[in-house]
């Protein structure tokens, strides 16, 4: 409680209002981590499976661009609003689908409406949160994430063994809830500042070489850990244990980070972030990696707790670093770029990952993850000095103006 303290007091009151909401719209996340699952129990047949999950990828593709253009040009709490009223019809749509190309579309629906949201919510934070307090309100705002992602393991393995539409109806109504607290606790958009020249594209994101560069190693890192969401649960099915076992791992994953990620938030803080970044990065790869020796549930347990303490220490340091490179009339896009970048990450696990684990072999799939988190590492490790020259002035620019205005100076 301490260390709790001493790392998020502070923090303005619209991320304790984001917080909150996402811990409830968490807790039913529940139908995406179950939906290989669901898809066996309704029949379709395992050469299928990969169309689904593909589909539900690509709206990943669609969604945090259109997030981030939003939430600049019409406003933050209203591009949110309308990604969860979105997430709500689409789940009703996902679950009463009949075949399996309607099952693709609802799929495709409820991921572009969810990946809307979190660039809204990620630029509203960079606009209340003063650069060096970043990396801390985006921990908690991951820590709010898996909050509930601690009580939905638990609650989603008892749902599906009672009945799968139970998934779809706390998944839909706990987005609605979030939408609600957006109403009700964040004040009306203010009207959004604009660019010099009038740009409202992409282009300012295009053009920024360092942004262009770390985009794609945070890409191949995010790849890795989105594994553990498309071929983990295959994993899991393929060793015949039930989905009550994935729902476990979800929760053991969840409570290692609710415990240990204030902890480390507070212990890593004092050194810098781009070398805590890299570390933590190879010990999610490690933990994935290291997936392929499990055969039973205490194996698997240990291979979550590996790549979850690399969770744990990385949290809050990607966006942090990504709102430090964006203008402030551009937040909404470059996390947009961001969740774009996540949303191929998940689109490639989703699709390629568990084609390859299905058609390959799974040892491919855990060979690659190793391989390719050591070349994510080398690759941030040459970007450093670049990242660290354009993080820092962001961080004294504020300073100053902080200092300006204590002494009565309009800054």
């Amino acid at each position: 409680m301490t260390s709790l303290r001493a790392q998020f007091a502070g923090l303005p009151r619209v991320l304790w209002i984001l917080f909150t909401g996402t811990v409830v719209n968490r807790i039913g996340f529940m139908v995406i981590p179950f939906l290989v699952f669901y898809l066996a129990d309704e029949g379709v047949p395992v050469g299928q499976v990969p169309l689904v999950l593909g589909a539900l990828g690509a709206g990943n593709l669609i969604g945090p661009i259109l997030g981030g253009f939003l939430a600049d040009r019409t406003g933050r709490r209203a591009t949110m609003l309308a990604g969860l009223v979105g997430v709500a019809l689409a789940q009703g749509a996902l679950f009463a689908a009949p075949s399996v190309p309607l099952l693709m579309v609802a799929g495709l629906l409820l991921s572009a409406a969810g990946s809307v949201v979190s660039p809204a919510a990620y630029a509203l934070m960079a606009d209340h949160v003063e650069p060096e307090r970043r990396r801390a309100g985006y921990a908690l705002f991951g820590w709010g994430v898996n909050l509930g992602t601690a009580a939905a393991g638990v609650l989603g393995g008892f749902l599906a063994e009672n009945g799968y539409w139970l998934l779809f109806a706390v998944d839909a109504g706990t987005a609605l809830v979030y939408a609600a607290i957006l109403l009700a606790a964040l004040p009306p958009d203010r009207a959004p500042e604009r660019a010099p020249g009038g740009s409202v594209g992409y282009g300012v994101v295009l053009r920024d070489r360092a942004m262009m560069l770390f985009l794609p190693l945070l890409g191949l890192q995010l790849f890795i850990y989105s594994l553990t969401e498309s071929v983990l649960p295959m994993a899991v099915h393929d060793d015949g244990l039930p989905p009550s076992v994935y729902g476990a791992m979800a929760m053991v994953n969840a409570v290692v980070v609710v415990v240990f990620q204030p902890v480390a938030t507070g212990v890593l803080a004092r050194f810098p972030q781009l070398p805590v970044f890299l570390a933590a990065n190879l010990l999610i790869a490690a933990g994935v990696a290291l997936t392929g020796l499990a055969d039973s549930a205490g194996a698997y347990a240990l291979t979550v707790l590996v790549w979850s303490a690399g969770e744990a220490a990385v949290g809050g340091i990607a966006a942090s670093l990504v709102a430090n490179l964006a203008p402030a009339h551009a937040r909404g896009r470059y996390q947009g770029a961001f969740q774009w970048t996540w949303g191929l990450a998940r689109f490639a696990a989703l699709t390629v990952g568990a084609t390859v684990y299905a058609q390959v072999s799974p040892s491919a799939v855990w060979w690659s993850s190793a391989i390719g988190g050591v070349a994510a590492a080398v690759g941030v490790l040459a970007l450093m000095p670049v990242l660290t020259r354009r993080s820092a002035p962001a961080a004294a620019a504020v300073e100053l103006v902080l200092v300006n205005e204590g002494d009565g100076v309009t800054a």
